[in-house]
C-alpha cells in the first residue's frame, strides 16, 4: 500500500553535505509520520531524525542534532534528509520509514513501511 524509495546517497569527504530524499507513493502521505534510519556495517539499525504528519514537530537523534535536517513536502510526497558536517562515522545505508502513530516513534517496531535503502559513504 505504500512504496518508499531513498535516493541522493553516495561517497563524500567529511565536513562535506548530502541531501537525501525519500518518495512516497500509495496512501495519502500526510497522514503518516516519517522517519529516518541507518546502518552501519556490523551494527543495528539505528533512528535518526523523525518527522510530524504536518511537518510541525521534529525529532533527531543526539548523534546528529545540529548537523542534520528533517524537512517534508506533503504536496510532493517527500520526505528529505540534510546532512551537514559529515562525519566518518555518519556512513551507513540510510533507509525513511513510515509510522501509522501520532507522535514520532524512535525504535524500528514504530514504522510500517520502509524503503531499499541508501548508501552513504564518508571518508576521512
Amino acid at each position: 500500500q505504500v512504496q518508499l524509495v531513498e535516493s541522493g546517497g553516495g561517497l563524500v569527504q567529511a565536513g562535506g553535505s548530502l541531501s537525501l530524499s525519500c518518495a512516497a507513493s500509495g496512501r495519502t502521505f500526510s497522514s503518516y509520520v516519517m522517519g529516518w534510519f541507518r546502518q552501519a556495517p556490523g551494527k543495528e539499525r539505528e533512528f535518526v531524525a523523525g518527522i510530524s504528519r504536518s511537518g510541525g514537530s521534529t525529532y533527531y537523534a543526539d548523534s546528529v542534532k545540529g548537523r542534520f535536517t528533517i524537512a517534508r513536502d506533503n504536496a510532493k510526497n517527500t520526505v528529505y534528509l540534510r546532512m551537514n558536517s559529515l562525519k566518518p562515522e555518519d556512513t551507513a545505508v540510510y533507509y525513511c520509514a513510515t509510522s501509522w502513530g501520532v507522535s514520532i516513534a524512535t525504535t524500528q517496531m514504530g514504522y510500517d513501511y520502509w524503503g531499499q535503502g541508501t548508501q552513504v559513504t564518508v571518508s576521512s
